[in-house]
């Protein structure tokens, strides 16, 4: 699973085909709460217990180098039309060499395949979202998301991210 940077596989050795997006099992669970603390130690995603992680598994997809997961991403539907990308990390060994997209392509991919219409995201990283076809909106657009979940969140009076959202045609 994800072990510390030090013993991980460098991705430059390894052919395509050894780096794999695909859902994620129960055998992950570790692998992607220690990506999501880390990403909630440094402030960018709020912290996720391993029991929501177990519950929510089969929205998640992970990116894997060999055995090891290096990032991680959720789909999570609120309506007919409306999912989010959520829980998106990378070990920060592999930042910037497109793990990120793939996962989010992944997402995408998947929310056609069910036929959501719009795909949000909130984000500190507007850029990133940005290159991959997202617009910037307001928190107002998205009341499914703001009445189903941030209702609950603790920051939902300070909301310091930023709301993305994609509009998807079809799948192919």
């Amino acid at each position: 699973m994800n072990e510390p940077a030090t013993s991980l596989p460098d991705i430059t050795r390894h052919a395509a085909a050894e780096v794999a997006v695909r859902p994620a099992t129960l055998d992950d669970v570790g692998a992607i709460h220690r990506l999501l603390k880390d990403y909630a130690t440094r402030g960018k995603l709020l912290p996720r217990p391993e029991s929501d992680i177990y519950q929510s598994l089969r929205e998640f997809v992970v990116v894997a180098l060999g055995d090891h997961v290096i990032g991680c991403g959720a789909l999570q539907i609120f309506t007919r039309q409306l999912g989010e990308v959520r829980s998106l990390a990378v070990n920060s060994t592999y930042a910037g060499m497109g793990i990120g997209t793939r996962l989010v392509n992944a997402i995408e991919a998947d929310a056609r395949r069910l036929g959501l219409s719009r795909l949000m995201a909130l984000t500190y990283e507007v850029r990133f979202f940005q290159k991959l076809g997202f617009d910037v909106v307001e928190m107002k657009a998205l009341p499914e998301k703001v009445w189903g979940a941030c209702i609950n969140c603790p920051k939902f009076r300070n909301c310091d991210e930023i709301a993305v959202l994609k509009h998807l045609s079809p799948a192919e």
